[in-house]
């Protein structure tokens, strides 16, 4: 199973303005680096909780559906199913009605009976599930310890940038921003 981002969030969980006060920035010369740690913390804190923070569109493509009719999606959280194809012998999309599918937000699973799908008739990537995932369209919908972690991971950046330059060791990742996140994390077996 294949996640392929589609369409990422239209913004970040904080502001440039919001950062620069918190680093305590008063020029605008590092405005395109505070800019991009901001996106890279959002990036890095997503990838190891598996949770989109902020409204995305993702697409995740299987093989076949599964025998008890339902999809664990490894990304959270799982808002809704926007769009379903499965894709004939000849590679010709047919398009299946997400209204056919039950999101189980609570447990971020995809539920449908099996028997009622078209099967596909390719053996690989016979199916696309388009989703919407993420807290929500705000930064405010984010968890605040979340969006603390970010914030975090941009100082620590952002302050630590030069000390790899001249060979002295730093964490990636401070153990602060580990254990913030650590109840976020979705494990997969």
């Amino acid at each position: 199973m294949a996640a392929i981002l589609l369409v990422g969030p239209a913004s970040e969980p904080w502001t440039l303005a919001e950062a620069k006060s918190f680093l305590r920035v008063e020029h605008d010369a590092d405005d395109a680096v505070i800019t991009a740690l901001i996106a890279a913390a959002r990036g890095q804190i997503e990838a190891l909780t598996r949770r989109a923070l902020l409204l995305q569109s993702w697409r995740l493509v299987l093989d076949h559906w599964p025998a008890e009719g339902r999809v664990d999606v490894r990304i959270a959280p799982l808002r809704a199913v926007t769009a379903a194809r499965v894709f004939d012998g000849a590679g010709v999309s047919h398009p299946v009605d997400p209204a056919g599918f039950v999101v189980d937000a609570a447990a971020n699973v995809i539920a449908a009976p099996c028997w009622s799908l078209p099967p596909p008739g390719r053996a690989h990537a016979g199916i696309e599930l388009d989703l919407q995932l993420g807290f929500g369209a705000q930064a405010a919908d984010v968890p605040d310890v979340l969006r603390h972690a970010i914030r975090t991971l941009v100082v620590h950046w952002y302050e630590n940038r030069g000390l790899v330059a001249i060979g002295q060791s730093v964490a990636m990742l401070p153990s602060s921003v580990v254990a913030m996140i650590a109840s976020y994390r979705v494990l997969s077996l």
